[in-house]
């Protein structure tokens, strides 16, 4: 399997990714919005905003 950043060979610790960094690079790419899932369901803004705010409490 390669690292669908880089595309090196993934390493077990870090699979499917091949280091910390392209995972890290992948997160962050979730968190600025360039990937995202797409749904029917009408969230409301301020859920939205809290879950953002409790997953980057568990970062730190």
């Amino acid at each position: 399997m390669s690292c669908p950043i880089c595309k090196k060979d993934a390493k077990e610790k870090y699979r499917p990714f091949c280091s910390k960094r392209c995972a890290d690079i992948d997160l962050g790419k979730w968190m600025t919005g360039q990937y995202a899932v797409p749904s029917e369901r009408q969230d409301d803004q301020n859920e939205l905003v809290d879950a953002i705010e409790e997953a980057a409490k568990k970062l730190h």
